[in-house]
């Protein structure tokens, strides 16, 4: 969570003894859905305690955790909350954070890379020739259905032989092995 947005530096949010949280960033009121929106666009921020100035951002962002696992967002199954709290008071306490932090890093960028590679997946090969076609049907069929719509001379699609549709499934069907032994090299 790196990215600070609009100022400099994170933004500070102080939490006051009624429970409100105000971003003095943009002088108003916001509530936990908020901040939790606020991570989700990589804005950082810090909570104090308006009255102590106590930084109290972790207590903060554990209340967030709870209520989306309390709408029903569970994410953090039973049994590791409980491996989780047994390391407490362990002497492998103090190593636990760097870990989960690097297994959390790890994960993004491995989500990361199995988006590009799917995305990668669509764009060359037999799906792009697939895509251009149902592009130009659609196209065709559009200008057909809208009126007043400047008649083009498209470019007729031609029927595939036999041979030519076995090739594309074979063809398909490799790059779908391909990227099975993709994801479970991942996995």
């Amino acid at each position: 969570m790196a990215k600070a947005g609009a100022g400099e530096g994170p933004v500070t949010i102080k939490k006051y003894a009624n429970r409100r949280l105000y971003n003095t960033e943009t002088s108003s009121y916001i509530t936990l859905d908020t901040l939790s929106q606020m991570i989700r666009d990589g804005r950082d921020f810090r909570v104090v305690d308006a009255k102590s100035n106590e930084d109290i951002t972790h207590n903060i962002l554990t209340q967030i955790i709870m209520e989306e696992e309390g709408r029903g967002k569970a994410m953090l199954p039973a049994g590791f909350l409980r491996q989780l709290i047994s390391l407490y008071g362990d002497s492998m306490q103090s190593m636990v954070p760097q870990y989960l932090e690097a297994s959390m890093d790890a994960f993004q960028r491995n989500q990361s890379q199995f988006r590009q590679m799917l995305e990668g997946a669509f764009t060359g090969g037999p799906f792009e020739e697939l895509h251009k076609r149902n592009m130009a049907m659609f196209e065709a069929a559009a200008g057909i259905l809208t009126p007043g719509a400047k008649k083009e001379e498209a470019e007729p699609v031609k029927p595939q032989t036999s041979a030519q549709k076995d090739d594309e499934i074979a063809a398909l069907k490799a790059q779908l092995a391909s990227l099975q032994a993709k994801v479970d090299k991942l996995g």
